[in-house]
């Protein structure tokens, strides 16, 4: 003899896998200045080799080149953007059909 057990059809489990997009967009926005002001930095140092501009602050170690200031802030813009994709995610298909229904 085989019992079968039939249930019905409970609350659909739904799994929230962006938690932290405010975070995400926060620190993208704080980003961006940062990777402003090492360009800024940069130009500055390029500027000081080409004796166009006074002294740059840093004149020894790894800061004291202006391609590693160039390179952080590419880095920077790069996380920047990454982050901004990741906190402006587009909603679920599922969703937006659920939303135009009601």
């Amino acid at each position: 003899m085989i019992v079968r057990i039939r249930l019905g059809k409970g609350p659909t489990v739904r799994r929230n896998h962006r938690k932290n997009q405010h975070l995400a967009l926060g620190l993208a926005a704080l980003l961006t200045p940062i990777a402003i002001m090492a360009i800024v930095l940069a130009c500055w140092r390029l500027s000081a080799d080409l004796r166009a501009t006074g002294q740059f602050p840093i004149s020894a170690g790894l800061f004291s080149h202006w391609q590693v200031w160039l390179t952080g802030a590419a880095i920077l813009e790069a996380f920047a953007i990454l982050l901004n994709r990741y906190g402006n995610a587009e909603r679920p298909l599922q969703k937006a059909v659920e939303e135009s229904e009601a």
